[in-house]
């Protein structure tokens, strides 16, 4: 996470003159209580430095609505989320359906817009459980790690929700109250 405007800026300012393989942005910008992480002169920061040179951007829904000001209320409101992503420079985009439209649904479904204007959707079953501490962190760090083993975006994108979908229905009960992922469950599958 980058805390505040001035490390963004310093971040975007090294990026941009330096070749390297994709760049994976996870706006950690809002707690999954719905708290802000960040205050509005660095979600400023985010949208108009880093967010244009992201290969990738993987926001969850409130993440999607705090950058471009769409409410996601449906599958129509989440499709234009996505494209306001990508007019502000996001080649890709992913928006994560952990905190779903609906969630009394079975499912979690994370929506894909892929820079040729393609789109699909990634399913799986939502799972009852209080340890999805660093879901979205995760799912962007296998997803990071697959680009970087020269994968295509949409096997690495299948393999990173395999993999945290692994992580959730698999979970490590340690401590109390919310607890991590269980990053191990996937090798085991």
């Amino acid at each position: 996470m980058l805390g505040n405007a001035e490390i963004i800026e310093c971040v975007a300012d090294f990026l941009a003159d330096k070749p390297f393989g994709a760049l994976v942005l996870d706006p950690v910008m809002i707690a999954k209580g719905g708290a802000p992480l960040l205050q509005q002169q660095a979600v400023s920061a985010l949208s108009q430095k880093l967010l244009p040179l992201a290969d990738v951007i993987t926001p969850n829904i409130p993440e999607a609505e705090a950058l471009t000001g769409i409410a996601i209320v449906d599958d129509i409101s989440i499709q234009q989320a996505a494209k306001a992503l990508q007019k502000q420079g996001a080649k890709n985009v992913i928006i994560k359906g952990g905190h779903s439209l609906n969630s009394q649904s079975e499912l979690c479904q994370d929506w894909v817009l892929l820079a040729d204007g393609r789109h699909f959707t990634l399913q799986s079953p939502r799972f009852n459980t209080p340890h999805t501490h660093g879901t979205g962190c995760t799912f962007s760090a296998c997803l990071t790690a697959e680009l970087a083993k020269g994968e295509p975006l949409q096997s690495a994108v299948k393999t990173a929700k395999d993999f945290i979908t692994a992580a959730i229905s698999h979970p490590l009960n340690i401590g109390q109250g919310q607890g991590p992922t269980n990053h191990w469950a996937y090798s085991r599958l």
